[in-house]
């Protein structure tokens, strides 16, 4: 399969790498004038769990493709699209009028209405999904981050078509397992809270990375995230569908937070992709609680311990992040 990943970014970075360490062939889409300033390669330094519960620690420097134009007329069958939510409809209108005959793989977080997100992408070129991998750019340049052995996939109410059959099959080959998602509108806007909960703690600490075996942090975390399942409630969500995402919030949290900062300190590929989220002007996190407040405000909930991060991810005086 021919694939384009869209950016340059974490999970595009590690699922390119992935996809093609499977056989397929991969170039990445980035901005004029960015190729050169990449470079040939990308160091990496990767724990890879795929196929050891433990992992596979990968520190290589893989040389890459870039392309800094995309003509309809095209030929490649699958464009992998994983933007920070914010960006997605900027990514999308750029696509549109170039998809060509390519499925599309929407492959991150979505906090509206996912055929909505989209845009003027041709929804019968679609297919869903989210990755379960994570990492950062150090300021060395290495991508530092892990890669579990699961990808999440998932329609809006339909058997998957042929296309999605098709994008399942080229992460089955590439040594991944599938979970599917039946409602994944639903299972999307639980994760997004879910990390709004999170976020908003680990922004308040200066960066993401200092949640790991912080309990007490972790503790506020889980509560923030309680606070927010009456938002989802308020969107129509039946949380009876979602009943395992949202179980880690509604557990008592002097059970659920000590485990938690034990996964975080000791588990390798959650302390190593913790670990990598050490950037404090990390953009994504802001926008997520950012929006997910907003949200919360139109819809008049109440959501006390996001209220109270607000200052860490608004600017004085703009009302942004």
């Amino acid at each position: 399969m021919k694939i384009l990943m869209f950016g340059r970014g974490v999970i595009a970075t590690v699922y390119g790498w992935a996809l093609e360490r499977a056989g397929h062939d991969v170039e990445f889409y980035v901005r004029p004038g960015r190729a050169a300033t990449y470079g040939d390669t990308t160091d990496l330094d990767l724990l890879d769990t795929r196929r050891r519960v433990w992992g596979h620690r990968v520190v290589e420097k893989w040389p890459v493709r870039y392309r800094e134009a995309l003509e309809p007329d095209h030929d490649f069958d699958l464009i992998v699209l994983s933007v920070p939510h914010h960006r997605l409809a900027e990514a999308t209108a750029f696509l549109s009028p170039r998809v060509g005959q390519a499925t599309v793989l929407v492959f991150g977080n979505i906090w509206t209405e996912p055929q909505a997100a989209i845009g003027a992408l041709p929804v019968d070129q679609v297919a869903w999904g989210f990755p379960q991998a994570g990492g950062g750019f150090g300021e060395d340049g290495v991508l530092r981050g892990a890669l579990l052995p699961a990808v999440i996939f998932g329609t809006l109410g339909q058997p998957p078509t042929d296309r999605e059959r098709a994008v399942r099959q080229a992460f089955r080959e590439a040594g991944f397992r599938l979970k599917e998602q039946p409602d994944f509108r639903g299972w999307l806007w639980v994760h997004f809270v879910s990390d709004a909960g999170l976020f908003s703690q680990g922004l308040r600490l200066g960066s993401l990375s200092k949640l790991a075996g912080a309990t007490g942090d972790l503790r506020e975390g889980l509560l923030a995230g309680r606070e927010l399942l009456p938002l989802l409630k308020a969107r129509g969500l039946d949380l009876r569908r979602h009943r395992g995402g949202v179980l880690l919030f509604r557990a008592p949290t002097w059970l659920t937070a000590p485990a938690l900062a034990w996964l975080t300190a000791h588990v390798a590929p959650v302390r190593v992709n913790l670990a990598a989220h050490s950037d404090p002007d990390a953009e994504e996190p802001r926008e997520v609680c950012r929006d997910t407040l907003a949200e919360a405000r139109r819809l008049g909930i109440s959501v006390p311990r996001l209220e109270a991060a607000e200052p860490t991810f608004v600017r004085e005086g703009t009302g942004r992040v």
